[in-house]
């Protein structure tokens, strides 16, 4: 076929385009999931499974954001423990590598925040670390202390540092976690890396470039192309980006037409909550975790406490 007025001659193209694999890839690759009616490959993710509510409709799923701490102690098992005993299922936590490759359960690069100490949680081995304070509250705790002592809960882990790639792979096959971890990224590269580690699938959600191409393409019904290329069940997205309303009830549809939940984040507001139910998102992350309870208590959607308080936890 000709090339249409005002294309550049072949020595004018840019030298990209001459390489086949250019050419070809991308058609091939969506031509190859539209023939799959746009939606993901339909493996079961038992992480993803909730049971109905008293009413039949399918319960949201309720993420407890770094656990339920108040007082400021997040990411501790004391704040754990509380989220737990409201009746949470699912929490969700941050990853980091310890200097000996220990997987810590912390959210920033560097300690300062929320320890007082100072210089980056990669520099210290996980027994220097196990000495420190969050917030006065208690102390850091390794993902496979978590893993083991909540053998119920399902933890959405998101991943913070290239260095614990490994580490968390290996923990998850060991531990045999892969049902009870949704593994997170705002890294695309990042949570392929350990999904490709382990040995058996795990359910994942995308991070800011997939998100945003899904974004993108709900308009025209190809977010089940996106999620079935990406590898991704689920899209955890704030409500808005940068003065853009990302989470809408045509969002929302084009994300289950395409076969993806929706998670939003970080929902604190109890209106927030009720209206974001109503447009069909099937989960909320929140700091707040007695409101949410609340707030899905209200809606027949709350499930009894998981399991009683550890009485050696404050």
């Amino acid at each position: 076929m000709p090339w249409p007025p005002g294309t550049p001659t072949r020595w004018q193209r840019p030298t990209w385009w001459h390489h086949r694999s250019t050419r070809t890839a991308w058609p091939r690759c969506w031509r190859r999931g539209l023939r799959h009616s746009g939606r993901p490959e339909r493996r079961r993710y038992p992480y993803l499974d909730i049971p109905p509510g008293p009413t039949g409709r399918p319960r949201p799923i309720a993420l407890s954001h770094r656990g339920f701490a108040p007082d400021g102690g997040e990411n501790t098992l004391a704040a754990f423990e509380r989220s737990v005993a409201l009746g949470f299922a699912y929490l969700e936590i941050d990853v980091r590598a310890s200097l000996d490759g220990v997987v810590m359960v912390f959210h920033d690069e560097h300690l300062d925040r929320v320890t007082g100490a100072h210089g980056p949680i990669a520099g210290r081995t996980a027994e220097e670390l196990r000495e420190l304070r969050v917030q006065g509250h208690g102390s850091i705790p390794t993902l496979e202390e978590v893993l083991v002592r909540w053998p119920e809960l399902r933890l959405n882990i998101d991943v913070k540092s290239d260095d614990c790639i490994r580490p968390v792979a290996e923990l998850v096959d060991r531990l045999e976690a892969h049902d009870r971890v949704l593994l997170a990224s705002f890294s695309d590269r990042r949570r392929r890396r350990v999904l490709r580690l382990l040995a058996r699938p795990a359910a994942s959600s995308a991070g800011m470039l997939v998100n945003a191409l899904a974004k993108l393409l709900a308009p025209v019904g190809l977010v089940g192309v996106v999620a079935r290329r990406a590898g991704v069940q689920a899209l955890q997205v704030p409500e808005t980006y940068r003065g853009i309303r990302v989470v809408t009830r045509r969002f929302v549809a084009a994300c289950h037409a395409g076969g993806l939940q929706v998670h939003v984040w970080t929902i604190n507001n109890r209106e927030d909550m009720d209206r974001l139910l109503d447009l069909g998102v099937d989960g909320l992350v929140s700091d707040a975790a007695d409101v949410l309870a609340a707030c899905l208590d209200a809606r027949s959607s709350w499930p009894p406490a998981a399991t009683p308080p550890d009485p050696r936890l404050p």
